[in-house]
């Protein structure tokens, strides 16, 4: 089972600039997670928002229009989907969608959650990096109590921050800078404490100069000056079902590029 996860960077302008198709054209995959859609559901045209084959979901922001939200296009029907982590301070910005599954997609074992989430920018405000944290400790808070219920959990998006240094191009730099901020990466520690792996990571525990995001204005992305911000996570018993773990730094479209996992279900 292929599952794609990407950083649009606004929904609409991916389909008006043709590289909403060709994503799923190119790769046939089970899943795609969109992050940063910046739409309602109601302002894509039907082909699009009804894709033939899948089932669509959206979360978006009941604050402001054309901010945040997150989509996923999935292949197989879930059991029930959750439009949020059930706080409302986070949930209205449109951050969060969970897809329950029974089973691992028709096989046998235990149930599946899978978990696109767009995970806020601290931006330079005091008060968004406070927003920041307390939406990272909602958030573990709830991984753990799915697995803790029976899930495995596949969680995926744009986190926002770089882990290690090895996980951005120019770390000495940023070190005083927001997605690299010591506070930042101090909960990216403790999330790994928790036993939730990073996919790429743990297949590619010393590869280098691989990111998911680059600075547009100063076309960083031609000298690979990057970070990879963009993960997939899942639970410590769960990664013997993945099978691998692809950067997509080709496709073009954003200042994200997509990456997949294949897993075994």
């Amino acid at each position: 089972m292929k599952i794609i996860s990407w950083n649009t960077n606004g929904l609409r302008a991916t389909i008006k600039q043709g590289h909403f198709t060709p994503l799923f054209a190119f790769n046939n995959p089970d899943m795609v997670c969109f992050q940063e859609t910046k739409c309602e559901p109601e302002q894509l045209d039907e082909a699009s928002r009804n894709l033939k084959g899948y089932y669509s979901y959206f979360s978006y922001s009941k604050l402001r229009k054309g901010y945040s939200g997150v989509a996923i296009y999935t292949k197989v029907k879930p059991e029930r989907v959750e439009y949020g982590l059930g706080i409302k301070k986070f949930d209205d910005e449109g951050r969060t969608l969970v897809l329950y599954y029974k089973s691992p997609i028709g096989g046998k074992g235990k149930k599946l959650a899978l978990i696109n989430c767009y995970f806020p920018n601290a931006g330079i405000k005091p008060e968004r990096l406070k927003y920041k944290l307390e939406f990272y400790d909602a958030f573990l808070k709830f991984i753990n109590k799915l697995e803790k219920n029976g899930y495995n959990v596949i969680f995926t998006g744009d986190v926002n921050t770089a882990h290690n240094e090895i996980d951005l191009a120019r770390p000495k730099e940023n070190v005083n800078n927001t997605g690299f901020l010591p506070i930042e990466r101090a909960w990216m520690d403790k999330l790994i404490k928790n036993n939730w792996i990073d996919i790429f990571r743990y297949l590619n525990p010393d590869q280098k100069d691989v990111y998911t995001y680059w600075d547009q204005k100063t076309r960083a992305r031609d000298r690979n000056v990057g970070w990879r911000i963009d993960y997939f996570f899942t639970n410590k018993s769960f990664i013997k079902n993945v099978k691998s773990f692809k950067t997509l730094s080709d496709y073009m479209g954003s200042d994200h590029c997509p990456i997949m996992i294949d897993i075994k279900v």
